[in-house]
């Protein structure tokens, strides 16, 4: 079996592009609506609005790749690279790497892609590790790279990249594909096709030892942020790991052909299911925003623990919703005092409150009631 890289015509990948006309004219169309959205904020609540969004993006693509980050201490990171004021803690070195590496898309999303960004992401997402042999570089082990699943002795090989000693003749070009294909550049591309192509060109080289998953959807990024004129914001992350087995599945049944509609297609909605997500993510913001100005100085110390609890699971909401036993745990109170904490936030119509007695639950108001 031959894997795309060892094809006739590599690095030349080829699609339908009829396929994606109508899901590009719909990226723009509601990228549109979306940057429109933002605009209407003040500055100061499009910087924190520009925090969340990020910080959110870089606790998933690191999930992604089975690693559980902080996100208070990712969003405190992320504080500090944009100069505001944060708390003093002290913040471990994987946070702070995955949030250097997604301020620094953010700030250089318009700058051509360079051998030097590239080492300094993965650079930055190493922060830490004793593990890895070249930090920093690329990779230069002996062994195949290889993407394997099943216990050992029964390993299913999912993907093998290009031997570690080509790894300069295929990065050269790679980089110069991707300046070339910039909406200023000499061959440029439609956003999606730019964006997915760049994804499955990257992974299909794999340069790094590790950190490759995480640099391929930065790379998506900047290329979307390239074509729409500035950083998009975009939830990808979010939208490949609510259904992380069809994300995998796309990419090992095309990582041994250069024809990729297929994974276009997919890639094309995703971008779009994220590009949705974004906006009910932004709308979901903006509403805390408004809530917060309107309880100003009426909650007390339990109140705002517990409030910014549930703001910290996001759209989803409290998984099960609060149960008084939830306030009882995080606010350390006695359990007349958190009745009527509870009594207060439902008369303020900052919760919801459904069910009776022992099924009784607590959602925030801002967020759609449960089917």
């Amino acid at each position: 079996m031959k894997w795309n890289w060892q094809k006739d015509g590599w690095p030349q990948f080829t699609y339908d592009r009829a396929a994606l006309a109508e899901r590009e004219a719909q990226l723009l169309y509601k990228a549109g609506i979306l940057l429109g959205a933002i605009r209407h904020l003040a500055e100061g609540e499009k910087t924190r609005l520009t925090i969340d969004l990020i910080s959110n993006e870089a606790v998933t693509t690191s999930e992604i790749e089975g690693q559980i980050l902080s996100r208070d201490s990712v969003q405190s990171s992320m504080r500090r690279n944009f100069g505001l004021e944060t708390d003093s803690r002290t913040i471990p070195a994987a946070e702070q790497g995955i949030a250097a590496m997604m301020t620094d898309l953010y700030r250089t999303y318009a700058t051509p892609l360079s051998e030097k960004q590239l080492f300094g992401w993965h650079a930055m997402l190493a922060r830490g590790r004793t593990d890895l042999k070249r930090i920093g570089a690329y990779r230069t082990h002996a062994e195949p790279m290889q993407v394997v699943s099943s216990p050992v002795g029964k390993q299913k090989v999912h993907f093998e990249a290009p031997p570690s000693k080509a790894m300069r003749q295929e990065m050269r070009p790679f980089i110069a594909w991707f300046n070339d294909t910039a909406p200023k550049g000499l061959q440029p591309l439609p956003a999606l096709a730019r964006a997915g192509i760049a994804h499955l060109y990257f992974v299909s080289i794999h340069p790094f030892e590790d950190g490759n998953g995480r640099i391929a959807r930065a790379l998506s990024e900047k290329a979307l942020s390239q074509c729409l004129g500035q950083p998009t914001l975009i939830a990808l992350s979010h939208a490949i790991s609510r259904q992380i087995k069809a994300y995998y599945k796309a990419l090992e049944d095309n990582n041994k052909n250069l024809e990729s509609t297929d994974w276009l297609v997919y890639f094309a909605q995703t971008m779009l299911e994220a590009q949705r997500y974004t906006q009910r993510l932004i709308d979901f913001l903006i509403e805390k925003t408004k809530l917060y100005d309107r309880l100003r100085d009426q909650l007390n110390a339990r109140q705002e623990k517990v409030l910014a609890r549930m703001f910290r699971e996001g759209l989803e909401g409290f998984k099960g919703g609060l149960r008084a036993e939830n306030y009882l745990a995080i606010t350390k109170t006695s359990r007349a005092t958190a009745t009527r904490d509870l009594q207060d936030l439902v008369e303020m119509e900052v919760f919801r409150r459904t069910g009776e007695r022992k099924h009784t639950r607590y959602a925030l108001t801002i967020l759609p009631a449960s089917d």
